[in-house]
């Protein structure tokens, strides 16, 4: 199924790839392919609705960063919504020092102990997780200190002392204790005394509709006061997890979110409908069942595993390479003399951007209608050729040649230009076209390649 999705979302990308212009049209073929994709992954219908909405509009009214072309910038927009409703903003998603991010991701306080509420729904693998958690913090620095407050589920305390015995960090538990609140309390006395940085605290499995458990948990988070409330959040329940995660946070404000059982065939959109009920991030991934399969979350996968694709890094390589193919295209039709007048537009283009002054003086032919001293003439010409293109047909696109003066006219009008500017880009077309014919051999090949041209 998820190769399916890639394939359906590979095809909007040729689309937009292939494009001279990024238009509405497409970007509206891309919503609805994204919009399939997301559903069949699990994913809130109303969330899929927000995140296309986003999506198009940004894609219609945002100027790309300088260096980032427009198609690119369309994926980075894709991936920036799905990923801001995971807790991430477009500036996390672009940071590569990874060390970095490790330092920033909880934001501990270095001058006190700092206590960790775990939360969850009965048999999401929160226990489990509460070991893996005071790994992985342990690796990064930290002295970890655990209190086992589920009093609900037999053998909850056990399981917890073996698996953090693997990594010689220390329980308080009271066996035959069934208050949970006392036993936390008697905990964090405990740890007081002990050369401890973090104190995570493991509470019983709850449900939204179990009210007794739900008011353990108010009282238990206004006794400790956390400094992070994490919500262990079950990757197979989908949809689900939104209602579940809201409930929690409305009785202990949720700071972070950790995704459990994605090492089989949970799609894992639970986690964005988690993250949007509590507005928390999603910290780390269960990944396994050892005791260091805990990973740092990289929303930039995740997004590519909900679509079915890899990284925003794989992504941008694939278009990129969409784009060279194009590009191939048009330079086998500028050496075959079969130049349209999309690839006249784009050569222009690119000259522009290596500077029209440099690409003259090696050029001779474009003398003839390009001087020294018209440069600035020339940009606002090709301002008035991108519209007037836009507004061609496909077949006026393949053949100028069939513009007579009533089709100049709507041409005209729907560029917002004088019909002169229709005839002065088509007249420029055909000296462009000439002089390529003309061109021969390697030396017109070569010119190409050193200017980027082919």
């Amino acid at each position: 199924m998820l190769d399916s999705l890639k394939d359906n979302l590979r095809v909007a990308l040729k689309k937009i790839v292939g494009a001279s212009d990024v238009n509405e049209e497409l970007i509206n073929e891309l919503c609805k392919d994204l919009q399939r994709a997301l559903l069949a992954a699990d994913v809130n219908v109303r969330l899929v609705l927000q995140i296309t909405k986003n999506l198009k509009e940004r894609s219609l009214s945002e100027t790309p960063p300088k260096g980032l072309s427009k198609k690119d910038h369309i994926i980075t927009i894709l991936y920036g919504e799905l990923s801001s409703l995971l807790g991430y903003s477009g500036e996390t998603i672009r940071t590569i020092d990874r060390k970095k991010v490790e330092e920033n991701l909880i934001d501990f306080n270095s001058e006190k102990k700092n206590t960790i509420l775990m939360l969850g729904i009965q048999g999401s693998g929160k226990t489990t997780v509460v070991a893996k958690l005071a790994r992985w913090l342990s690796k990064h620095g930290y002295r970890i200190g655990v209190i086992g407050a589920d009093t609900w589920r037999p053998g909850a305390l056990t399981q917890l002392k073996m698996n953090c015995s693997k990594i010689n960090t220390q329980v308080y538990g009271e066996e035959e204790n069934k208050n949970a609140l006392e036993i936390v309390k008697n905990g964090l006395a405990y740890f007081e005394t002990q050369p401890v940085d973090i104190i995570i605290i493991d509470t019983a499995g709850r449900h939204k509709e179990e009210q007794g458990l739900l008011d353990e948990m108010k009282s238990m988070y206004s006794i400790v006061i956390p400094d992070q409330v994490f919500l262990v959040i079950d990757g197979t329940i989908g949809q689900q997890a939104f209602n579940q995660a809201k409930i929690f946070h409305e009785n202990a404000k949720i700071s972070g979110i950790i995704l459990t059982k994605l090492d089989g065939t949970a799609k894992g959109g639970g986690a964005i409908a988690a993250s949007s009920a509590t507005g928390a991030k999603v910290l780390f991934i269960g990944t396994g069942e050892r005791i260091d399969d805990l990973e740092q979350f990289s929303p930039t996968s995740f997004v590519g595993r909900l679509l079915g694709m890899g990284d925003i890094k794989a992504l941008l390589e694939m278009a990129r390479n969409l784009e060279i193919q194009s590009d191939e295209n048009q330079a086998k039709r500028l050496m075959s003399g079969k130049m349209t007048i999309e690839d006249f537009y784009s050569q222009m283009e690119n000259m522009g951007k290596m500077g029209f002054r440099n690409v003259i003086e090696n050029l001779p032919g474009l003398s003839n209608f390009v001087k020294d001293d018209h440069l600035d003439v020339l940009q606002q010409k090709m301002e008035k050729w991108r519209f007037i293109i836009q507004s061609f047909t496909s077949e006026e696109k393949k053949n100028p040649d069939i513009i007579h003066e009533a089709r100049r006219k709507r041409i005209a009008r729907g560029a917002g230009v004088m019909e002169h500017d229709v005839k002065d880009l088509i007249k420029q077309y055909n000296n462009s076209k000439t002089m390529m014919k003309q061109a021969k051999g390697r030396q017109m090949q070569g010119l190409m390649r050193r200017f980027g041209l082919g």
